[in-house]
Order: structure tokens, then C-alpha cells, then sequence
């Protein structure tokens, strides 16, 4: 922790964390280098003016109580807010720096991601990135307890606490091999596709609940022989001709730039697209360099989306041109 981190995060709350992420008194010290006596005895203070214990005292080291879960996260929205405003008193020197908190989902750890990473810390040298890999449901949830400065995810709803900076439509189409029979086709209907080996997403992929709520019938009468909560493993099963999958160009990104795979949209009029949106909490103030990322991911967004479609419509060109 920075000196101005230092002078201006209560000593309470930061002793009660160390504590609380240590597991004893004695780690906590070490961590904050000050003596184990004065967290103790501050942690004893709080204890008493609040009334209630912080911390079951147990021979192998403490643990929170209910109030002192409360209190932990009290000292983390605390941190978050402070490098909120350090951030934006950085920004009024002229300096983008700061620390920022992204939640994505693990589909995008091999797409677009890395090179979202890369180009804010070629970018913006001074801002610390933190990621968090969620489910969709979880981006929501941390955005509006603040535990998290944007979120990009799939099927963001726009809300009073919820600001969508940028949005863009998936179609819902089948990935398959190069060499599948499906694969030389414009389109396919979902008759098409039901009738090969489907490699199913479990519900913890927010795939599968879209196909559940808008497409049962379908999953129904596929019967799909696997079903798996790893988007890899479905990919992989796909690659080797053996399976299709129901899912988005944004999904199967990286393969269908490298060739591995082909994106062939659904026909049917009831194949609704997804989106995947970039949004930022409405209810609370966020320093400007948060919103600047959160334009520059969506901006990132689009522009990988669109060399997807690029490569697999080069792709469909030179497989149709005549010899």
C-alpha cells in the first residue's frame, strides 16, 4: 500500500483485513509491519464500541463472525472507492493511473481478452487491471455491491444501476469442423443440426440457459451425448469433426481466425441473437479513466467481432470460389 493509501484507509479496517485474510494476529503484524500488541489491541477497541465480536479466537488462528464478515466488507468497498478518487485525483495531474476491476466470463480468456489487457497496459501504462472471471449472473451482482469497476458479459439488460456503455448482437449459429458436411452451407436450420452428435454446454454456461428458455425443444430431441460446463472441451470435440455445437461467433473467435472451425448461422426465424455488452455500475460515481476503459473494451469488442466475421466470410469465399 501506497503512503496515501496508508493515510487515508482507517487503521481499523485495514488491521481487521489482515487479519481476517492472514488468520492471525501475529501474520497480520508482519504484513502491516507494526506490532502485534497495537492490532490487537485496536481490533479489541472496535470490538467494544461495536459491542459484538469481530473474530472467533481459535487455537489455530481467528475467524470472522457474522459482524466481522460485515466489517470486511466495509474495508474493502472502503479500498475500492479510495483508489476510485486516488484514480481521479490522478487524472486532474493529467495522469491515467490508477487501479480498476473487470469482471468477464471464461470464454473470453482465449479471445478477445489478452489483447484487451495488452493494449490498456500499452495504452495506459499507469492503471493496474484486475480481472475476474464470472458467470454472467455474477458480473450483475459485483457491479451493483461494487466490487467490480465493468463488466463485459453476455445478455446484459440495461437498468436503473446498470449503464451499458456498448452492446453488440450474436447470432445464434453452429460451430463445425472445416471438413463437416455442414460446413460449405450459407445457413442451417435446426433440423440440420439436431441431426448430428450435439456437444451440449451445462446450465453454469450462459449458452445453455438462453437454449433452455428460447430452444428446449431442441436440446430435447438432440438428445446431445455430452454435455460439459467446458466451452474448451466442446470446441476441442467439435474440431475433431465428431460433434457440432449450438453457440456464438464470439465464442469460437480464436478457431475460426486460425480456420479451426466454421460459423454457420441458424435460418430459423425463431433463432433469436444473444449480445455481449460492456457495462459500468449507474448507481455510483466512477474516475473517468474507468469509463474511458469501459469505451475502449467495447471499442475492442467490436473490432475483434468484426475480424471473426472477416476471416470466416474469407474462409467461405475461397471454399465457394470456382477452379
Amino acid at each position: 500500500m501506497n503512503p496515501a493509501n496508508h493515510m487515508l484507509h482507517p487503521k481499523a479496517l485495514r488491521y481487521v483485513a489482515a487479519v481476517a485474510q492472514l488468520g492471525s494476529v501475529q501474520a497480520a503484524a508482519r504484513e502491516v509491519s507494526i506490532s502485534a500488541s497495537a492490532i490487537d489491541r485496536h481490533i479489541l477497541l472496535l470490538e467494544e464500541d461495536l459491542g459484538v465480536p469481530l473474530f472467533e479466537r481459535q487455537p489455530r488462528g481467528m475467524r470472522l463472525t457474522a459482524a466481522g464478515e460485515l466489517l470486511l466488507a466495509l474495508a474493502q468497498r472502503w479500498k475500492a472507492d479510495l483508489n476510485r478518487t486516488l484514480s481521479d485525483i490522478k487524472h486532474l495531474q493529467g495522469v491515467s493511473q490508477g487501479q480498476l476491476r473487470l469482471a468477464a466470463m471464461d470464454s473470453h480468456v482465449n479471445g478477445f481478452l489478452p489483447e484487451f489487457v495488452l493494449a490498456v497496459a500499452r495504452e495506459h501504462p499507469g492503471i493496474v487491471l484486475e480481472v475476474d472471471i464470472v458467470s454472467p449472473d455474477e458480473a450483475v451482482q459485483r457491479l451493483r455491491a461494487g466490487d467490480v469497476d465493468l463488466a463485459v458479459a453476455f445478455n446484459l439488460k440495461p437498468g436503473r444501476d446498470l449503464h451499458l456503455v456498448a452492446s453488440a448482437e450474436l447470432p445464434l449459429g453452429c460451430v463445425v469442423a472445416p471438413g463437416h458436411p455442414l460446413a460449405s452451407q450459407a445457413q442451417a436450420s435446426f433440423k440440420e443440426v439436431v441431426a448430428w452428435p450435439l456437444a451440449a454446454q451445462s446450465r453454469a454456461l450462459a449458452i445453455r440457459r438462453y437454449l433452455e428458455r428460447r430452444h428446449n425443444w431442441l436440446l430435447q430431441e438432440a438428445r446431445p451425448p455430452l454435455v460439459t460446463n467446458s466451452l474448451q472441451l466442446v470446441k476441442s470435440l467439435v474440431r475433431s469433426g465428431s460433434h457440432v455445437a449450438l453457440t456464438s461467433e464470439l465464442d469460437a473467435g480464436p478457431e475460426i481466425l486460425a480456420g479451426q472451425l466454421r460459423f454457420v448461422p441458424l435460418k430459423d426465424k425463431n433463432a433469436q441473437p444473444q449480445t455481449v455488452g460492456v457495462a459500468i455500475s449507474a448507481g455510483r460515481a466512477l474516475p473517468h479513466i474507468a469509463r474511458m476503459v469501459a469505451e475502449r473494451l467495447g471499442v475492442h469488442v467490436g473490432d475483434y467481432l468484426a475480424r471473426v466475421r472477416a476471416a470466416g466470410a474469407e474462409t467461405k469465399r475461397k471454399k465457394t470460389k470456382p477452379r
